[in-house]
């Protein structure tokens, strides 16, 4: 590929993800709409032509490794493992 094919494909990626940005904002601002008019009418469920949604409490447990990492360094050294992955960056 040449560097005016790379700038291109650079430049492309660079602007689907602006649109990808933009398009979670207005995403979560109607996101936001709907979980405002839940709580207006004090339901967890709503549904209408097609669609429901729900927005409800969840718990969940999750281990706490940076405590038990200082409650227990050792044992959270014998048992930890280091990965190594591939990052790829594109910054203008």
């Amino acid at each position: 590929m040449s560097n005016i094919e790379l700038n291109t494909t650079a430049k492309d990626l660079l602007s689907i993800r602006s649109m990808i940005a933009e398009l979670e904002a207005e995403a979560e601002a109607l996101t936001d709409k709907i979980k405002q008019a839940m709580t207006e009418r004090g339901e967890e469920t709503l549904t209408g032509d097609g669609w429901k949604a729900s927005w409800k409490n969840v718990s969940s447990s999750r281990f706490d490794s940076k405590s038990f990492k200082a409650d227990h360094g050792e044992l959270y050294a014998q048992y930890s493992k280091q990965t190594i992955t591939t990052r790829f960056t594109l910054t203008v």
